[in-house]
């Protein structure tokens, strides 16, 4: 006798290494008909119409499964559910993160019984990690680069957005390397405009941000934004990979798939993952949202070797939750030994939050920051400065901060958060 369909759609357990799990929080007025919608029509098909093709190989082979029973999905109105998709559905290598996103995001936001779908979280089995690189560098050898082991590394970012003519942007990048910043990146913004074209810019400024660098016996981490749609972003990057160019920054606009696209290449260069733009995707407020832990996941898996995490205390001010459990899937470490993402902490940044910031998320973070740097009362040069002073002073309390000009100026303009 023909097994039932439902025996073939629920499961409480599964082999974890023939499915990968997808995490949901769900609100419905039907949640067994919301959850079955999601099962089946991200598997096989129509979650409403069965067809005599549904053979009894092709249910075990590829339909997706319920981890659950399901009485117990009755009479809920919001609830987590996870589904399985079985690996046998995709090509791992050629198919990507497009595929997997195409999956678990997908077909159900046209299930009207679905009032909202939130992807949680992403069970990935370890057959399907191999088929990522992960970081080309990571965090250790940058930190070991850049000489700041013990400190967090200091990344300034270009300001104005936009707008400079190069000569200007030469000069705003070479006063923060004598200020003492360790990485430097331009904004999303800036692309080819023809103030400031992209390979005439990047030669001249990365000369001059390395031969001040080698005066302080230094490294600096200098990225270009790449933004742009292929085939433009990879020959940009194959152009910064011929200049020695030692990082680039790309935008989450580029495709959540183009850090895993990008890093097959395995160019020996550094990527920033910028997240600008990420909360018409990540916003609990959203009704079909994806959670921005998943995205940070994939980034690193995918190849991200900085990326702008989140923020404390600054104008974007994350929860202490928030920030820890996305480090925590940033620099945590796992059995396929993928290098560890540094997470830069922008938007808002400045020297009177170092203190707080060290406290709480310890040294294994970037502190990156534009306004506060650049409009620094006495400049570029000293906003870098008093960054590098919030950090010694962090690290021996017995230094006396009377005298430190730089940082003084800045925490009477910016304040000084301890909590």
């Amino acid at each position: 006798m023909k097994k039932k369909f439902d025996n073939f759609l629920f499961n409480e357990s599964v082999d974890r290494t023939k499915y990968f799990i997808a995490k949901y929080s769900l609100k419905s007025n039907d949640m067994l008909k919301a959850a079955s919608g999601i099962a089946i029509g991200q598997s096989i098909g129509n979650p409403s119409v069965r067809l005599d093709s549904e053979t009894t190989e092709l249910l075990e082979n590829h339909l997706a499964i319920i981890l659950d029973h399901p009485e117990n999905l009755k009479n809920k109105k919001e609830t987590i559910v996870k589904i399985a998709y079985p690996i046998k559905n995709f090509d791992l290598e050629q198919d990507g993160i497009t595929q997997l996103i195409c999956t678990v995001m997908g077909g159900q936001m046209d299930i009207e019984e679905i009032l909202s779908c939130r992807l949680l979280d992403l069970e990935l089995p370890e057959v399907f990690l191999k088929t990522f690189k992960g970081p080309k560098m990571g965090m250790n050898e940058i930190k070991k680069r850049t000489n700041c082991i013990n400190r967090p590394l200091l990344g300034g970012i270009v300001k104005p957005k936009t707008g400079l003519d190069i000569e200007t942007l030469k000069q705003v990048c070479k006063n923060m390397v004598i200020g003492g910043v360790d990485f430097i990146k331009e904004d999303e913004i800036l692309g080819n405009p023809s103030c400031c074209p992209f390979e005439e810019r990047v030669k001249i400024v990365n000369d001059v941000v390395q031969n001040e660098a080698a005066k302080l016996n230094k490294e600096v981490f200098y990225a270009p934004c790449v933004n742009s749609d292929l085939p433009y972003l990879l020959k940009r990057i194959e152009f910064l990979v011929d200049q020695n160019i030692k990082a680039y920054h790309v935008n989450i606009w580029s495709g959540v798939n183009m850090y895993k696209y990008l890093r097959s290449f395995d160019f020996n260069i550094a990527m920033f993952y910028q997240k600008s733009g990420d909360r018409v995707l990540t916003d609990k407020n959203n009704a079909y949202s994806i959670s921005w832990g998943v995205l940070l996941k994939l980034a690193r898996i995918s190849g991200a070797d900085f990326i702008h995490a989140g923020m404390w205390g600054g104008y974007l001010s994350d929860t202490k939750e928030d920030l820890l459990e996305w480090m925590s899937i940033l620099t945590s470490t796992n059995n396929l030994g993928f290098n560890k993402t540094v997470p830069s902490f922008s938007c808002g940044a400045h020297p009177g939050l170092v203190d707080t910031t060290v406290k709480n998320f310890g040294n294994d973070v970037m502190m990156s920051l534009g306004g506060s740097l650049h409009g620094h009362p006495d400049g570029t040069i000293s906003g870098a400065k008093a960054m590098r002073q919030a950090f010694d002073l962090n690290a021996d309390k017995k230094l006396d901060h009377s005298n430190l000009t730089e940082y003084n100026k800045a925490i009477e303009k910016w304040g000084y958060v301890d909590d």
